[in-house]
């Protein structure tokens, strides 16, 4: 397996080959290079760092490298041990930090593990910054520190509440009108750091908690990506227990879907929409998300008088657009919440909170409340690329065959039909092109996936 490097972090497997998968020393070298550049940004005498992880197994190991990395740098490091991407973030200027690192490989099965970087605001790094980092990695100048100004670590455990709180305290999160719900909910995470935050954020609102799946042990029960293929144990125990709604995360608990009172999915591409509805109904403002999301938010956004606009897909293109546009929120149709009066990153609490608060005044079912949306149905395929193929020469004569269509070439291919979509792209995070389709119907975006991947075989075969 190739070691991923890119603006999304450096991401790979454990174990194997130094540069072709995330070993030790891979690990220090990319953690080396972050500290460099970050004494670059500006000249102090003393630099923090905030080091946070999801419950992967390799977690502690790779943590632990990257922590006693940066002290050798002669940078003091904050620990906040298990934690969520959001807390690290949420963590960071709480800490007047100058930057941060989350040790996740997000959705990716148990064997990945990655290094999510950070600046001194809590946000991801944009593309020259990172590409600035992968530079410095592949030279020799790094400097460490000398015996008597080596950094320190100091521990503390207090984030997730601390973030908790934060939550809590947002203007348009409702307490009282969820408390006064009583509301019965089964939480699956993933058994990691999920299994921690959204149970404690949860029983904060009042809310009697039923929990799957939420031992911090690493040990993923299904596929840790959201979808409804991985989620049956969930629908069964919503079902069971008559919850009115049960909530799934991914590993590091930036990505949020819903099922209904009934196991049914609320539709992962609607946690944003229904979550905009509610903002949107009290801050009339525009909105963001990339462009592998649905069209359900732009139709949403445009119902309460805003403007929608579309980003490349990545966490950082999203943020860019959003401060561009001065948006009231927005994120990824992925389960990505981004509210701004929080912070500019994916975070799984605030999209609990804003939801439970729009259930709360809507008084009404999870499966009622889907229903009063724009009912689109979206396709996720991919195909795994195999070395040597030319993906952005198939990508090329996609855009060539389909020029006289509505074309966007700003992150791989995206085509917009009169009642459909594709986006074709190679993805940041696995070695895969991604095939993301929607249509009016299940069937009908499923037919487009399959018949993109034929046309994108055909293609591969004649280059």
């Amino acid at each position: 397996m190739t070691l991923i490097k890119s603006i999304s972090g450096i991401r790979g497997t454990i174990g194997g080959a130094v540069g072709e998968n995330l070993t030790p020393i891979d690990a220090v070298k990319f953690a080396s290079a972050y500290g460099v550049w970050l004494k670059q940004q500006r000249n102090k005498e003393h630099y923090k760092v905030v080091v946070g992880r999801d419950a992967r197994i390799s977690g502690k190991m790779i943590q632990n490298l990257v922590m006693n990395t940066l002290i050798g740098l002669g940078i003091d490091v904050v620990d906040v041990g298990l934690s969520t991407t959001p807390t690290v973030e949420v963590a960071v200027p709480m800490e007047v930090a100058d930057g941060g690192i989350i040790l996740t490989a997000s959705h990716n099965p148990k064997q990945w593990n990655a290094l999510k970087l950070l600046n001194d605001k809590g946000e991801f790094l944009n593309a020259v910054e990172g590409a600035k980092i992968l530079e410095i990695a592949e030279g020799d100048a790094i400097n460490f520190a000398d015996v008597d100004s080596l950094g320190k670590i100091t521990k503390n455990k207090a984030y997730i509440d601390l973030h908790i709180i934060e939550v809590l305290d947002l203007d348009l999160v409702n307490v009282g009108a969820i408390e006064s719900e009583r509301f019965k909910v089964v939480v699956d995470g993933v058994n990691s750091t999920g299994g921690i935050a959204i149970p404690l954020l949860l029983e904060r609102l009042g809310v009697e908690v039923i929990k799957l799946y939420c031992e911090p042990n690493g040990e993923f029960p299904h596929n840790p990506e959201p979808l409804k293929e991985h989620l049956t144990d969930l629908s069964e125990a919503v079902k069971k227990h008559n919850a009115d709604l049960g909530i799934v995360v991914d590993p590091d608990v930036d990505r949020l879907a819903f099922m209904d009172e009934n196991g049914e999915m609320f539709g992962e591409e609607y946690t944003l929409v229904a979550c905009a509805d509610y903002v949107l109904s009290r801050t009339p403002g525009n909105t963001v998300s990339n462009m592998s999301s649905t069209r359900a938010l732009r139709d949403v956004t445009e119902k309460h008088g805003g403007m929608y606009e579309a980003s490349a897909v990545g966490e950082v293109n999203v943020v860019n657009l959003m401060k561009k546009n001065k948006v009231v929120i927005g994120g990824e149709g992925n389960g990505g919440i981004i509210y701004p009066d929080s912070h500019y990153g994916r975070d799984a609490l605030v999209g609990v909170a804003l939801f439970l608060s729009l259930l709360a005044d809507k008084k009404m079912k999870v499966s009622e409340l889907r229903k009063t949306y724009p009912s689109y149905f979206m396709g996720k395929k991919k195909i795994e690329l195999t070395p040597g193929l030319d993906v952005d020469g198939i990508l090329k004569e996609i855009a060539i065959r389909y020029k006289n269509e509505e074309l966007t070439t700003i992150d791989g291919v995206k085509i917009d039909f009169a009642e459909s979509w594709v986006h074709l792209r190679k993805s940041n995070t696995e070695p895969i092109i991604r095939i993301y389709t929607e249509a009016k119907s299940q069937d009908e975006a499923d037919t487009l996936g399959d018949k993109f991947i034929a046309e994108l075989g055909e293609i591969a075969k004649t280059l």
